[in-house]
């Protein structure tokens, strides 16, 4: 009788561990933190309604902990959280978390974990995370903003790779609630008389389809690379 509850015991505190939502957030953290820098070509289409973008090209570098530089020609604007998302642009700041349920995306079973930012200087209200149960990689993201309304991401990856790297994201969200200037990303502007069936109240959704290719993971990035043109970080 005392070993079937000791048995029980070491279960019970191993499910109750595999349901916290900080253990859980601490490991994909930790498998992140394996990729000391990268960098990678990506290509960028943008679907919005009122503009035409053509698809674009782009090259982004990362460097632990928070360090992002995105270098392209003719592209002047997006939504910052379709680019520069990272694992750690989730967790900057002081929060609190829980696990709410696991969920099955796309065939992967997921934990489902709630973040919400502490403090009042926070833009983002509040994330819900779907996180790989098995590899420990950041699926799915939902957040809810003060400003911005809520948007998506979602988030593929390639079955060979190693590192904890997306091939695919796409970010969806709603125009409406985005400060994106009708001529701010090198597009031709719709005007209202080409949709005058269109009301202006209504919620469009905007999507960016981010596809990543030529990963180059820690070669060892120098800090030059981040400045901006005054030398300045």
């Amino acid at each position: 009788m005392k070993y079937l509850l000791a048995m029980l015991f070491f279960v019970q505190v191993g499910f109750a561990q595999s349901k916290d939502g900080q253990e859980i957030i601490d490991k994909v953290k930790k498998k992140f933190g394996e990729v000391k820098d990268y960098q990678v070509d990506v290509k960028i289409i943008v679907d919005v309604n009122f503009l035409k973008v053509p698809p674009t090209e782009a090259k982004i570098f990362f460097k632990q902990p928070d360090k992002v530089k995105i270098k392209s020609q003719g592209f002047a604007m997006l939504p910052k959280e379709g680019l520069n998302f990272t694992p750690q642009s989730l967790f900057q700041k002081a929060y609190t978390s829980f696990y709410e349920r696991d969920e099955v995306v796309g065939g992967v079973n997921c934990a489902v974990v709630k973040v919400i930012p502490l403090g009042e200087v926070n833009e983002v209200i509040l994330s819900t995370i779907w996180i790989d149960k098995q590899k420990y990689v950041i699926r799915k993201v939902e957040s809810t903003t003060k400003m911005n309304g809520t948007f998506l991401i979602d988030l593929d990856y390639t079955p060979e790779e190693k590192h904890p790297l997306p091939a695919q994201m796409i970010f969806s969200f709603d125009v409406s609630k985005m400060n994106i200037p009708h001529q701010g990303m090198g597009g031709e502007e719709h005007s209202d008389a080409d949709e005058p069936k269109k009301k202006k109240t209504k919620l469009d959704k905007g999507t960016v389809n981010v596809t990543y290719s030529n990963y180059k993971i820690n070669t060892g990035l120098d800090d030059s690379i981040f400045e901006d043109k005054k030398g300045k970080k």
